[in-house]
Order: C-alpha cells, then sequence, then structure tokens
C-alpha cells in the first residue's frame, strides 16, 4: 500500500468535504469485498459437501470461524480506532479472506480449511468496522446514513453477482470457485483510490471534531455505563436470537419436502438481497431526514411477521412474497446498526471498539440461536419452531420500542 496512509499530520490539514474519486472508490470496495465474502458461509459449506465431508467436520469449522469472529470484534474495534492507517487493515483483511478461500478451494482437507475458517473469522472484527470507520471519517456523522445506505447498495450487488456466477456455472466449469478469490484484486485497486488525506482520523473514531493527531477517548468503562448503546445491543442481540434461525429452518422444511429445493432456497436468499440493496440509500436518507427510531421499529417488526406467516404457509411463491420482508429488515439493520453506534458514541473516540462490543454481544444471540430453535423443533415441529421465534422477535421489538429513545442530533452519554 502507499506510504500516503501515515505521513501527513493530521494537525496540518482542514477537514473537508471528500473527492469524489474516493466515494466513488468506497462504493466499488464494498461492492468487491462482498464478493470475496460471499466465497464463504453457504457457498463454502456446499463445496465442503461436495468434497466428500461429513456434515459433522462441516459444522466443527464452521463454528471455529464464529469463534474466532466472536472474539476478535473488541480488540478488531479497539484496533481500528487506534490505527491511522485504516486502508492498510483492510487490505490486510481483503488478503487475508482471499487466502483463506483460496486454501479452502485447493486444498480442502481439515487442518488447512479450519485454519482458513480461523483466520476469516478473525477479519470479521477489522475488516467491515475499518470499512464504516473510513465512511465515517470521510463524510463525518450527518453524512454516515445516506453513505452507508450506498454502502450496503453496492455490497449487495457484489454478492448477488458471485452467488449467481457460482451457482450458474459451478458444474460446468471447476473454476467459478475461484472468482471470488479474483475479485480480491480490483477490491485492491479500489482502495488505493480511496484517498488515505481525506479520512479524519478523529472523525473516524467519533472523537471531537476539534481534536487532531490525539484525540482524546472516553474510558473503556464508559461504553459499560452508555445506557442507549446497551440497550440497542441487548434488542438487536434478542432479535438476532430470533433471526439467525429463520433460513436455516426454512430450508430444512423445504428439505424435508424435498420439490424444487434449490431453487426456491436461491430465490430466497437472493430476491432479499436485491430489494435490500434497492432500499438501502432511501433507508440512509430517512433516517437522516426523519430520525433513526421509526426504522427500527419498522425493521424489528418485519421478522415476528415473517416467522409467524412462516408457521401458517407453505407455498412456494408465497414463501418468496413472505422473504421479502427479510429485504426491510436486512436494509434497515444493515444502515442504522452503524449509525446509532455512532449517535451514541459521538464524542467518545470509541466509536468503533463500540462496535466490536456489539457486535459480540449480538453474536452471541445469533450463536445460540440454531441450537435453542432445534430442541424446540424436536419437540413441536417446524411450526412450533416458527411461532417460537416469532414470539423472540416480539420481544426484541418491545425492548426497543419501550426503552430506545430516538438517537439522532441527542447529546452523547459516555
Amino acid at each position: 500500500m502507499p506510504s500516503q496512509d501515515v505521513v501527513e499530520p493530521l494537525s496540518l490539514r482542514t477537514p473537508s468535504a471528500p473527492s469524489r474519486q474516493s466515494l466513488l472508490a468506497l462504493s466499488w470496495l464494498n461492492f468487491f469485498v462482498s464478493g470475496v465474502q460471499t466465497g464463504f458461509g453457504p457457498i463454502a459449506a456446499a463445496y465442503l459437501v461436495i468434497q466428500g465431508w461429513s456434515a459433522k467436520d462441516i459444522g466443527f469449522v464452521l463454528t471455529l470461524g464464529a469463534i474466532a469472529s466472536l472474539a476478535s470484534q473488541a480488540p478488531g474495534g479497539e484496533l481500528v480506532d487506534a490505527a491511522r492507517a485504516k486502508r492498510l487493515l483492510v487490505a490486510a483483511g481483503v488478503v487475508t479472506v482471499a487466502v483463506s478461500l483460496l486454501i479452502l478451494c485447493l486444498w480442502p482437507i481439515f487442518p488447512l480449511v479450519a485454519l482458513a475458517e480461523i483466520a476469516q473469522g478473525i477479519t470479521g472484527g477489522i475488516l467491515g468496522p475499518a470499512v464504516v470507520a473510513i465512511s465515517l471519517g470521510l463524510v463525518g456523522r450527518a453524512g454516515l446514513p445516506e453513505r452507508l445506505g450506498r454502502n450496503q447498495r453496492f455490497a449487495a450487488a457484489g454478492g448477488v453477482a458471485v452467488t449467481l456466477s457460482i451457482i450458474a456455472y459451478s458444474e460446468s466449469s471447476p473454476w467459478t470457485r475461484f472468482a471470488a478469490v479474483a475479485l480480491a484484486i480490483p477490491a485492491l485497486v479500489a482502495l488505493k483510490h480511496i484517498r488515505a488525506q481525506e479520512i479524519d482520523f478523529g472523525r473516524a473514531s467519533g472523537a471531537q471534531s476539534a481534536d487532531a493527531d490525539h484525540p482524546q477517548r472516553a474510558s473503556r468503562a464508559a461504553l459499560l455505563r452508555n445506557r442507549r448503546l446497551l440497550v440497542f445491543a441487548g434488542s438487536v442481540a434478542l432479535f438476532q436470537l430470533a433471526s439467525a434461525s429463520v433460513m436455516p429452518l426454512v430450508s430444512g422444511m423445504l428439505a424435508h419436502e424435498g420439490e424444487h429445493e434449490a431453487p426456491l432456497i436461491a430465490a430466497l436468499i437472493i430476491v432479499p438481497q436485491l430489494l435490500s440493496g434497492l432500499l438501502a440509500p432511501w433507508v440512509g436518507r430517512w433516517a437522516e431526514q426523519h430520525g433513526r427510531k421509526p426504522l427500527l421499529l419498522v425493521g424489528f417488526a418485519a421478522l415476528p411477521i415473517r416467522a409467524l406467516l412462516f408457521a401458517l404457509i407453505s407455498n412456494p411463491l408465497a414463501l418468496i412474497a413472505i422473504q421479502l420482508l427479510d429485504a426491510i429488515t436486512a436494509a434497515v439493520l444493515g444502515v442504522m446498526t452503524a449509525v446509532v453506534i455512532a449517535d451514541v458514541t459521538q464524542g467518545t473516540g470509541r466509536f468503533n471498539l463500540a462496535q466490536g462490543m456489539f457486535g459480540t454481544v449480538t453474536g452471541v444471540g445469533a450463536s445460540l440461536s440454531p441450537a435453542l430453535t432445534g430442541l424446540i423443533v424436536d419437540y413441536f415441529g417446524p411450526s412450533g419452531g416458527f411461532l417460537t421465534l416469532a414470539g423472540e422477535g416480539l420481544v426484541a421489538l418491545v425492548v426497543l420500542a419501550a426503552f430506545l429513545p430516538e438517537t439522532k442530533e441527542t447529546d452523547p452519554i459516555c
């Protein structure tokens, strides 16, 4: 990476509006990074099945990756706050994910795949938060909602493009699995075109704009006393306790019925991604004009409605229509999560550490979800599972509605 990340002292610069080049490069960075990351997750699991892996071994390596991701959240956030060369952190994350994916493709043996999953998991606490920090450093808190909406639109497009290419050509060409790896190159090119001197160091960590080379930071313990941050993290953790099991439960139900399973599951994943990408910029603009909480309530409310409808309806086309509710949730939370954290940590200089702590808490909720839902489904069947998820989602909505105030243009609580 070029040395301009670290040369010019912040105190010698006057923060100004970012250039069109940097903003456009940031958009494409999100597109390509999302494409690289798409190589993991369900696609990686499906590839390991083709390689003859057992469900037990696949579950074990995926769990290792999830644990590594959880463990890296808070340290990664602390590192992003402290690092001036944030582009270098993103570059390291992109290369790590690409190399891990290359290992998965070329040497699908247990020790190497486990190492790749752990390495990829560790980037979860650095890569995503660093991209958000660059966005905040470029546009500031007032411009963050719309910027994150645009980020999510490009990220959704990148993920869908790679998913479709792998689904369409995986049988005819074994090289399609390397498509996600190859996208690391244009991702690094896009990153290089983000001008480092335009990323305000203090702004990128939520510090006061008057701070220069050494912005004042609140204590770490202050984040644990930040009531709005804790309420938001708790409500999203409850939300994830329900949300993380909806699609696996739908997939299991379709697999049991056995008809048009693969195309339908692909549609249930891809169609909401496309709609979410279209909605995200609008979500960002609306939130800056009218506030965060109304949109959060809509995004949260979509989950219990979706789970309840899944419990009552099994028609394939109807399932796709129901799953469109997930696009609303994804667009809202994809934009609003970082925006609300930026609101409630403004002036602390701990924005990225707060992102990491938030990710840890909500990741625990998502990790516990499959096990708890599986126990309920064993006793009460899929309908009982969906009804339970609807109830958990409703509790999350009530907590959010009752205890989280509007966070737009309020004084920071430290």
